[in-house]
């Protein structure tokens, strides 16, 4: 009997649905990272090989990012979406508007095991070196990331991070600015205190202030590099 033919080493059909998943986050997070910068192009046979898998699962993954508006297509194909300041300041006032309400949220629906890891991830970005600002946005990220989980709201979660990932790209984080780090830590700590106490208006407020003052700075770094 003859050999069945040879295929495609990973092809769509043999990667699996959660190996096919995995690739969209890893597309996902790098561009979220930076290291799909804005304005760059994405060739399906180049991604493949960087990935080590057909064409077929990196198209997949391609569509549900221009799906989410993190990619967009022109005539020469798709390219890494980058935002104008206006856009920006628009995804903050969304951000300051659904971070309050999730504060809200949050000290009203908060559990015991939340407090705990919502303190945890407090202290995580508290420690973190202060020479690696990827760190600290990844510590940073991981507090607002806990904060919104209290919530127990899915709807409410999947717009944060649909928002967070707009905004995570841009660069220059904010949480390198002069005092910026300690009044954060600041802030982190009062807004766990508000939750614990599950006071929802002070929760809220607080959550709204932190992203404000984001969009404060953010204004001030533009401002600097004119």
């Amino acid at each position: 009997m003859k050999p069945a033919p040879a295929g495609p080493s990973r092809s769509v059909a043999a990667l699996p649905e959660n190996r096919r998943h995995a690739l969209y986050e890893q597309l996902k997070q790098s561009i979220y990272l930076g290291d799909l910068e804005p304005g760059r192009y994405l060739v399906e046979s180049t991604l493949a090989a960087m990935y080590e898998v057909s064409r077929t699962p990196v198209r997949e993954a391609l569509l549900r990012l221009e799906q989410d508006g993190l990619v967009v297509r022109d005539s020469g194909g798709l390219t890494v979406r980058d935002h104008s300041p206006d856009e920006i300041l628009d995804l903050y006032e969304v951000r300051i508007l659904l971070e309050r309400e999730a504060g809200r949220a949050a000290a009203g629906r908060r559990t015991t095991h939340d407090l705990l890891t919502l303190r945890k991830a407090a202290k995580h970005y508290e420690v973190v070196d202060v020479d690696n600002p990827r760190g600290m946005v990844e510590t940073n990220r991981e507090f607002h990331k806990a904060v919104w989980r209290c919530t127990h709201q899915l709807a409410l979660l999947d717009l944060l991070e649909r928002l967070d990932l707009h905004l995570g790209r841009i660069p220059n984080t904010t949480l390198t600015y002069p005092n910026r780090r300690e009044a954060t830590i600041e802030q982190h700590r009062a807004i766990v205190r508000a939750i614990e106490a599950r006071d929802q208006e002070r929760a809220g407020d607080l959550c709204a202030q932190h992203f404000s003052d984001a969009r404060d700075i953010r204004l001030a770094q533009w401002e600097d590099e004119d």
